[in-house]
């Protein structure tokens, strides 16, 4: 007898990824599942302001042509799709998705996750004792409540796993960590408990392996990437999940791109802090346990992992108002390409004190010579034939980065010669929104799961 095997396909790995990877994954080949992960930290800030302006937003707009591409492979052929794109609103992506599908003349049954978004709730949490500590220096959130733009706890693969089984078609949710998306349809297909440490952690491995597209099929490989096969038309990864917790992980056949142990290690050491403990809210994944072997061509095999019990905590990622930034760029050409970027510095700076302006923080960067390894790079950039000027100022007062913008243009004419770039003309003030990690107690976040 065949062993079974679930079939997961990633299709995005951030919001800005491959319009055509959802669709491509489902029609070069069988999935039981589409996972989209469309998050990352500073996406919940973002997604919130739209939602401010516009209370039908908040979501990421990318799925809803996302899902029209996949709706045949859904309704007709039963792949089902788990995706974070719900953002900070989860129902109004619902809504649009059911447009989709309505405009289409066909049904969808999707379950939608909620409960992540603690940000009607700040106040009430921190006045019972949360004080949502900044997980790095130990600064209580209350030193920056006012300016706090979102506020969003990682929720884990349970809610997912209710989801499908109330038979949603597709899954919605907000925060979800990455690696739960992956994980949820396998554990759900495989009736993994709570206390199924070893398989929920594999899933996790697959998850950490799938979260981020093409990076573990050959896209921005260090290793031999002069080699990559057809990059053009990449194939993003699938893992082919056992019930043991093994999976393998390949690609579509007739695609570009690799699947090698080279390749999947390359990402699984992506965002990796203790190799021992890779928290998440489902378990600890140890993923110095991992082995990984050759099964194939584009077929990697991934199996050993341990896991252990998961903490009382959840992260929660909040982002906040931060100030204020401008960044301006000149580029200067050959001769002396380098010399004269270092001069035009030391004049800007210059004027910017005699006009008495005050910046919590000047950073110029030498593109072309030292902007990557600083000083590491030596004089590797003394004779490049040009440099990129790059300036960038932050403070808390916009009137003051507002000055700086206005201070770059003129060097074109009053400062060192050799001025062929003046790109992106003149600089934009941005409001600056820094991040602040969080832990909470689990039994504070309550999710919650409705199919519509």
């Amino acid at each position: 007898m065949t062993e079974r095997v679930v079939r997961v396909a990633s299709g995005q790995g951030f919001w800005g990824d491959s319009l055509d990877a959802p669709r491509q994954q489902v029609e070069n080949g069988p999935v039981d599942y589409l996972m989209l992960d469309y998050l990352a930290e500073v996406t919940m800030s973002i997604l919130q302001k739209q939602k401010e302006r516009d209370p039908a937003m908040g979501y990421a707009r990318d799925f809803v042509g996302a899902m029209d591409s996949v709706l045949d492979a859904v309704t007709e052929r039963g792949v089902r799709v788990v995706a974070n794109a719900g953002g900070v609103n989860p129902p109004a992506c619902a809504t649009a998705i059911q447009g989709v599908a309505k405009k289409c003349g066909k049904s969808l049954r999707i379950g939608v996750v909620t409960g992540d978004d603690l940000l009607p709730r700040l106040n009430e949490l921190v006045e019972q004792g949360h004080a949502l500590a900044h997980m790095e220096t130990g600064e209580p959130l209350e030193t920056v409540r006012d300016r706090v733009l979102s506020a969003n706890a990682y929720i884990g693969s349970r809610p997912i796993v209710e989801a499908l089984s109330r038979k949603a078609q597709v899954v919605i949710t907000g925060r979800s960590t990455d690696t739960a998306l992956t994980m949820a349809p396998i554990r759900f297909e495989y009736g993994w408990k709570d206390t199924d440490y070893d398989r929920l952690a594999a899933g996790i491995v697959a998850g950490h392996i799938l979260e981020c597209g093409a990076q573990s099929s050959g896209g921005n490989c260090q290793y031999d990437w002069r080699n990559i096969p057809d990059l053009a038309n990449v194939g993003y990864p699938i893992a082919d999940a056992y019930e043991d917790g093994s999976f393998v992980v390949t690609k579509h056949p007739n695609t570009g791109g690799r699947v090698s142990v080279q390749t999947v290690s390359e990402q699984l050491v992506y965002e990796m802090g203790d190799p021992h403990g890779y928290i998440t809210p489902d378990v600890i994944a140890d993923f110095s346990t991992i082995r990984i072997e050759d099964a194939g061509p584009d077929r990697v095999r991934v199996f050993g992992i341990k896991g252990y019990a998961p903490t009382d905590k959840l992260k929660v990622s909040i982002a906040y108002k931060s100030g204020y930034k401008a960044v301006g760029t000149l580029v200067y050409s050959w001769p002396d390409a380098l010399e004269k970027a270092q001069l035009a510095d030391r004049i800007l700076r210059e004027r910017l004190e005699r006009l008495g302006l005050r910046f919590d923080e000047i950073l110029t960067e030498f593109v072309g010579a030292s902007a990557t390894h600083g000083p590491l790079a030596g004089d590797a950039g003394r004779n490049a034939p040009e440099i990129q000027l790059r300036v960038g100022v932050r403070s808390d007062d916009r009137a003051t980065v507002e000055r700086f913008t206005r201070e770059i243009a003129p060097l074109v004419l009053n400062g060192p010669p050799g001025v062929t770039g003046f790109a992106g003309g003149r600089p934009k003030v941005e409001e600056i929104v820094a991040y602040w990690p969080a832990l909470i107690d689990k039994t504070v976040v309550q999710t919650h799961v409705e199919i519509v």
